[in-house]
């Protein structure tokens, strides 16, 4: 049997944590935490965890000239991106969630395609369609549990889109920078705005919220987010966007699967199949070398 090879493992550990995190933050968020002022302390957590590694194993947080523009954009993106995604979980369950964010290859697909920096192969599409397909059986094996408004199913979309953006900014840097550094610089950078969206929640914040919110915030913290990070990097540079955010349509199943293991929660045979499904297409999507970008 052929062992998983080193960005398969990343890419797993990345998205099981992912998984853990929508049912974490949806706690979180419906335990006492305002959305922007979760996003607030959270980010301004990680921002000095990477800062701290950065300068202790690089002595430096230098980004040259011709990629400040991108760190901006990366960063302002990632503002985006987290507004949709708290809000979200605010008002719409984890597992729609879950299931809305599988649109995220295709948004990074069609950004690769639009900005020549990738060709994508035939079976690419058809792995695309073959994971909604199981997608869609997780969607249906869960029945009536699936609820969710029209504004956090939009919200949910918005948090989909950024976060492909988010990648395609994210590779050229990977060329040059180490995934700590830049993780300093552009979360430290995102941390401003968020903190100056969530101002009036933040000062208004009842922060008595028991401890078992505090430990799951510091999770959220050091394990979806700092450890996920650097993972997702890593596997950016290895495999490029397209091909990275595809096999973030297993998270749904995963997902599915952490509620088994820890809320006792059952899993039927059509999530079961839409699971398998979702990994034949991930694997139907596979090739050795990306393509040189569009002449």
């Amino acid at each position: 049997m052929r062992r998983p090879t080193s960005v398969e493992v990343m890419l797993l550990s990345a998205i099981g944590l992912w998984a853990l995190n929508l049912t974490v933050t949806r706690y979180i968020l419906t335990h006492g935490f305002r959305p922007l002022a979760y996003g607030t302390v959270r980010y301004a957590l990680a921002a000095a965890v990477f800062v701290a590694i950065t300068l202790a194993a690089e002595r430096s947080l230098r980004i040259v000239r011709r990629d400040i523009g991108i760190v901006f954009a990366a960063a302002a993106t990632l503002w985006v991106n987290q507004i949709g995604f708290v809000y979200s979980l605010k008002t719409t369950s984890a597992s729609v969630i879950a299931l809305i964010l599988a649109a995220t290859p295709i948004f990074a697909a069609l950004l690769g395609l639009s900005l020549r920096t990738e060709r994508l192969p035939g079976r690419f599409w058809v792995g695309a369609a073959l994971s909604f397909a199981g997608v869609g059986l997780v969607a249906l094996g869960s029945g009536g549990e699936l609820r969710g408004d029209l504004g956090g199913i939009l919200l949910g979309m918005l948090t989909a889109a950024t976060w492909a953006v988010y990648s395609m900014l994210i590779a050229p840097l990977m060329r040059r920078y180490s995934p700590s550094r830049i993780s300093a610089v552009v979360l430290s950078l995102s941390v401003l705005p968020i903190a100056l969206s969530g101002l009036s929640q933040t000062t208004a914040q009842d922060w008595g919220l028991g401890w078992k919110v505090w430990v799951l915030l510091v999770f959220a913290t050091l394990g979806p987010l700092v450890v996920t990070n650097v993972l997702w990097f890593r596997s950016l540079d290895r495999i490029g966007p397209s091909r990275a955010t595809l096999a973030t349509n297993l998270q749904p199943f995963v997902a599915a699967l952490v509620a088994v293991v820890l809320l006792g929660e059952s899993i039927g045979a059509v999530q079961v199949a839409g699971g398998l499904l979702i990994g034949l297409g991930i694997l139907a999507a596979r090739r050795r070398q990306v393509s040189p970008p569009l002449d």
